[in-house]
């Protein structure tokens, strides 16, 4: 009788033990859904943003076309600047 006490008693602590993982596991599913969401949602914010700034990259080089050599040089550092933004957010996408 006592021999199956025991392994009652030790088959109630395993059960417990496996209720505390699967608890800690739905909290750890819970906690890193919310992170993915937010992830989710920041990738969008810098997709617009870097659309955003590569709309404007266009828009400057047409405006290049009637500038003279001097005011063409410092709208073309201005469009790399905005580039190199752009591949920063890329790259920020790609991580």
């Amino acid at each position: 009788m006592e021999g199956m006490e025991q392994q009652l008693q030790r088959v109630e602590e395993k059960i417990q033990q496996v209720l505390k993982q699967y608890t800690f596991a739905q909290k750890e599913i819970q906690r890193l859904q919310k992170e993915n969401s937010r992830l989710q949602e920041e990738l969008q914010n810098k997709i617009e943003h870097a659309n955003t700034l590569q709309q404007k990259a266009e828009l400057l080089k047409v405006n290049t076309l009637n500038l003279d050599d001097t005011s063409k040089k410092d709208l073309e550092k201005r469009i790399n600047s905005y580039l190199k933004e752009i591949d920063k957010c890329l790259s920020l996408l790609n991580t």
